[in-house]
Parts: C-alpha cells; sequence; structure tokens
C-alpha cells in the first residue's frame, strides 16, 4: 500500500535552493516521510551511488520507509533501493521489472488515459499520473490533465495511482477527492527564499504540515 505523501528528492531543485541533498532527506524522515523518489536528470552515474548511499544511510534497509529510484533499475539494485520509477521514454516497466525483480517496486509514469491503459496491463505496482496542476519542475512538461483528467483515469486501473504536479499544501486535498492513492510531490516540500529559514526544522515542519493535511 502506498504512503499518501510520496516526497520526490530532485537534484536540480535542491541545487537551486542551495539544499544538502542529505540534510532534506533527514528531516523528511524525522517528520515520519515513508516512501521517497531520489531523481537525478543530469548526475553520473557516480553521483547518483553517492547520494542514494546519503539517503540509505538515513532511510536504512527493512525500516519504515521505501525509497525508489527515479529512472535507472540498475541503479536501484546497486543502491539497496525499494523500487524504480521509470517514465515513458524510459526502459520499459517490464524491462525494469526483469531488472529489479518481483520484489522490488516499479512504478511508471502516464499522461494520458492510452498510458494508463497500457500502464496496466504491466506488472507495474503503481501508476503515476500528471501533471495534475502546472509544474515548474520539468524543462519540458507534459500537458496538465487536471482533477478531471485524474477522476478518469481512476476508472481506468484498479492499481494505485499516484498524482504528480503542481501539488501543494493548498490543493492536496481535492487530488485525494479526485482519486489519487497517494501524491507525488516535490517543490512545495522544500523551503524557498521567501520562508527566511532553509534549515532542517523549516523543512520538518513544511513536511508534517503536508502529513496533517493528509491524515
Amino acid at each position: 500500500m502506498l504512503a499518501p505523501l510520496y516526497p520526490i528528492l530532485d537534484i536540480d531543485l535542491l541545487a537551486a535552493r542551495s539544499l544538502d541533498v542529505a540534510s532534506v532527506a533527514a528531516a523528511w524522515s524525522a517528520a515520519g516521510v515513508a516512501l521517497v523518489q531520489y531523481r537525478n536528470k543530469q548526475g553520473s552515474a557516480r553521483e547518483m551511488l553517492r547520494d542514494a548511499a546519503r539517503i540509505r544511510e538515513i532511510f536504512p534497509i527493512n525500516g519504515s520507509a521505501r525509497l525508489v529510484f527515479n529512472d535507472r533499475p540498475d541503479l536501484a539494485l546497486i543502491a539497496g533501493f525499494d523500487g524504480v520509477h521509470v517514465g515513458q521514454g524510459d526502459v520499459s516497466a517490464e524491462d525494469a521489472r526483469r531488472i529489479v525483480g518481483a520484489n522490488r517496486w516499479v512504478g511508471v509514469s502516464t499522461n494520458s488515459a492510452e498510458q494508463v491503459i497500457e500502464a496496466d496491463k504491466t506488472s507495474c505496482d503503481y501508476i503515476g499520473y500528471g501533471p495534475i496542476f502546472p509544474t515548474a519542475s520539468k524543462i519540458n512538461p507534459d500537458p496538465t490533465v487536471g482533477l478531471a483528467g485524474l477522476k478518469s483515469a481512476r476508472a481506468l486501473t484498479a492499481k494505485p495511482l499516484v498524482a504528480i504536479g503542481g501539488i501543494t499544501r493548498k490543493n492536496c486535498r481535492s487530488v485525494l477527492d479526485a482519486g489519487a492513492d497517494s501524491l507525488a510531490v516535490i517543490s512545495d516540500l522544500l523551503p524557498g527564499d521567501d520562508d527566511g529559514n532553509l534549515d532542517g526544522k523549516a523543512t520538518r515542519q513544511i513536511v508534517e504540515e503536508f502529513l496533517a493535511l493528509l491524515g
């Protein structure tokens, strides 16, 4: 069963806000986060595995949290993560399954009804769907699907549905009410310059606010 909050550690965004991956991961762990995705679109395999090792120290194997590697099923295995998430332009869900095996999660991103239907036919453990709202976390985002699109996607699959894209503390309840099982959040889980405080305490407080809204 997916946790209702699915934070994504996006390395590009962390760098833009001068935040350290281990510090953010530690704050999330302290706040009770139970599911985390590591996403690094630009780094080398060595850099990714270095980050992954730091994250794994904070969320130990057999602990209460699951760690998911974005794009790279091979590195997910090496890092000892609990699963992999692949997009439409990455390896297929079935190829990812063959690499990580039956005991790790495979998630797949979708942006249309047709992609949801195709993902539902695979062995993936959950389906990501979005962007629900406009998002700045991707350079070339897919078209926004909206809450109506999410409701339609919910009717197409019995697999857990992870909504992503522009989800904040202000709109998160509406996304759950539209049928999402879990909310993938990036930007709104991190403090920004306007918060006036970029330390771990501020980060933990933001996550605790999110969890309270979803509880």
